[in-house]
């Protein structure tokens, strides 16, 4: 076996890796970039080497850089991990000449298949349904404009290099198509170095469900079942499970036997991916094959049990698969949430900076439940602007999908994020939404759920019950250390009154708090709660029995009472005295300043194109500027017909969020 690999990788994945090697007995080598020099990948591997600065074209995507880490630490073999180089022929032929071995498919095969436009061609000569598209090069936005008109909006737009939704847009119209073709090249370029651009259909209702391969180089293939992906936004995958809820039995081995013979054709070897667009009668269309491990990968191990990095780095090393087809059952249900540096409350637009907390749910297995967190971060590190937002990827799994699910909700209600955006709140959300748990949904789940975006959850009343209840014994227990600190008063409980108003989300419930020594006993009404739990004021984290059941909820302190998070809602829980609460009722609500005459930056990040000047009439929907963040562009638009004021901005500025962009005055 190998005695040392390099992972020409970084984040969850690197760290993924070194795990899997370490049980292995392999030592690992990790590589960084000046943004990365304490990076938590850096810090798992026994070796770690420098290759340049922060942007990927710099460092972790250039070859040289890489073979050069390669010769200094002996390292004899190489994991790509996902994105970067992972499908990158030139790559592989470096290695293969410098004898070391790649830990993915043979060079032949990426060009075959790792490429979105030869894949296509060959699944056609295969006689592989495919989606309608137009597989030529494509050389400018005229042409791209054309091909989609011959094609029929919508068209996808898509990097031939692609992957994790880089270089991705949905074209509905001319102009949509004109953009889509411009900010797809430069996405691809940035991110993969290689801006070839195709265009396919985009099929409407479909369900995104994948299937995972595995070929040693002895003729040896299986597929490990399918993993549904259909719950993505703007074509980056959210949230994964295995199995999928709506594939029979012979859809799956229908899907997993080409699956297989498409890897075969190909000389296939190591682990990968064939992705399928499923209509709503189980038809199934090729998309692309994927020639490196997946992203969501977990959920395949999960109800499985194998180890796919080390099935790919014993492939590599010439070993036969210990498995064979008959041998893979599925046991079990299995989720996966991507954590993201995102806020939802502003368009999922990427956020940057320090993680002031970060608190993942305790790892752990047995034979009813199962909690896995794949991770690159920790507390303190800094979260940055030159890669993919992930932070980290929160499975789950259980004997079955309800469960599974219920499971995922627990574990993100105690997932603790602070100190940047973060889109723990939308994937809450979703877990209780009702089209997902019955499994009735599609790849628009998210346009169609959320089409003005994502504004937190309004919880039922019942809910907010159980709200306002664990949140006045937990005010009650913050009065007691008050008054305890304060000395002001011997007999402290005296001092802390029974009769109490809880006021969040537009509701107000009067209630009476009688304590005990093992917790309290509210009365709501007609409604009373039982409410036990060890919290302590400062806590960030609440876990709490409410009536026998568990309720956790992320807590901070704020005037008169506290911020709750919780499934989704962002709430100001306000816990007050009868008098408290008649006066604050007469109190003026505070209004927001007017920002509508002016464009705020969204996101940290860089401007790259101005498209208007001092002067100018802009109507609605009009393009005004592009900001770059995260490797994506994003193209700001009018909201209203008005006229450029000043423009505080200009290409190669770095912005903060919320910096003024331009301002504008209303039309003579």
């Amino acid at each position: 076996m190998f005695k040392k690999i390099l992972i020409a990788n970084r984040g969850e994945i690197a760290c993924r890796v070194i795990k899997t090697a370490r049980k292995m007995g392999i030592q690992t080598v990790a590589i960084y970039s000046d943004a990365d020099r304490n990076a938590l990948h850096v810090k798992m591997a026994d070796e770690a080497v420098h290759i340049g600065p922060a942007p990927a074209n710099q460092s972790y995507i250039v070859i040289d850089k890489v073979m050069d880490a390669i010769r200094q630490t002996g390292a004899e073999a190489v994991h790509p991990g996902y994105g970067f180089l992972s499908e990158n022929s030139k790559f592989a032929e470096a290695l293969e000449a410098a004898g070391v071995a790649f830990i993915g498919p043979p060079k032949g095969a990426i060009e075959k298949m790792g490429d979105k436009i030869t894949s296509k061609k060959i699944a056609q000569e295969a006689k592989v349904s495919t989606v309608p598209g137009y597989m030529g090069l494509i050389e400018d936005a005229d042409e791209a404009v054309k091909i989609s008109n011959d094609i029929g909006y919508p068209v996808m737009i898509k990097a031939s290099a692609g992957g994790g939704g880089k270089g991705m847009r949905i074209a509905w119209n001319d102009q949509e198509a004109r953009e889509g073709f411009q900010s797809s090249k430069n996405e691809a370029a940035s991110s993969f170095g290689d801006d070839r651009i195709f265009i396919e259909k985009f099929v409407t209702q479909p369900r995104h469900i994948e299937i995972q391969v595995l070929c040693d180089s002895h003729g040896n293939a299986v597929y490990l079942h399918e993993r549904e992906c259909s719950i993505q936004r703007r074509n980056q995958k959210v949230i994964e499970e295995a199995p999928s809820p709506f594939l029979d039995e012979a859809t799956r081995a229908a899907m997993g036997a080409q699956s297989v013979a498409l890897a075969q054709a190909v000389g296939y070897t190591s682990a990968g991916t064939v992705e399928f667009i499923v209509d709503g009668e189980r038809n199934f269309y090729f998309l692309e094959m994927n020639t490196r491990l997946q992203v969501e990968h977990p959920v395949t191990e999960l109800i499985t049990g194998v180890d796919l990095v080390e099935q790919m780095i014993r492939v590599a090393y010439g070993e036969k698969l210990p498995m064979q087809q008959s041998d893979l059952n599925i046991n079990g249900w299995a989720m996966e949430s991507r954590l993201y540096a995102e806020d939802p409350y502003r368009g999922f637009l990427p956020s940057i900076g320090r993680l002031t907390r970060y608190r993942p749910p305790v790892e752990e297995a047995t034979k009813t439940r199962a909690v896995r967190n794949d991770t690159g971060v920790y507390e303190g590190g800094e979260i940055s602007m030159y890669y993919d937002p992930m932070i980290a990827k929160l499975c789950t799994w259980a004997p079955d999908r309800a469960t599974a699910i219920e499971e995922m909700r627990l574990a993100l209600d105690g997932f603790e994020v602070e100190g940047i955006g973060h889109n723990l709140p939308f994937l809450a959300a979703v877990y209780d939404h009702e089209k997902f748990t019955s499994g009735n949904m599609t790849t628009a789940f998210i346009e169609e759920e959320y089409p003005e975006g994502f504004e937190g959850v309004t919880l039922e009343r019942g809910v907010l019950q159980r709200i306002a209840a664990a949140t006045a014994a937990m005010h009650r227990v913050a009065e007691i250390r008050r008054t305890r600190v304060s000395g002001r008063m011997d007999n402290h409980e005296r001092k802390v009154g029974s009769e109490w108003n809880v006021a969040l989300q537009g509701e107000s419930f009067d209630l009476i708090v009688a304590a005990d020594r093992d917790g309290a006993t509210i009365a709501m009404g007609e409604d009373t709660y039982r409410v036990e739990s060890d919290w302590t004021p400062g806590q960030p984290l609440a876990r709490l029995m409410v009536d026998g059941t568990p309720l956790v909820m992320k807590v901070g302190k704020i005037s008169g009472g506290f911020r709750v998070r919780y499934r989704g809602a962002d709430l100001k829980v306000h816990v007050r005295t009868p008098r408290q609460a008649e006066l604050a009722r007469l109190m003026p609500e505070k209004l927001p300043p007017d920002t509508s005459k002016m464009l705020l930056c969204p996101m940290p990040g860089l401007i790259v194109k101005v498209d208007v000047a001092e002067g100018d009439e802009v109507q609605e929907g009009q393009a005004l500027c592009t900001v770059e963040a995260m490797k994506m562009e994003n193209i700001l638009r009018a909201e209203r017909k008005g006229v450029v004021k000043k423009i505080n901005a200009e290409p190669g500025d770095s912005l903060a969020v919320d910096d003024v962009i331009m301002e504008f005055e209303a039309p003579a």
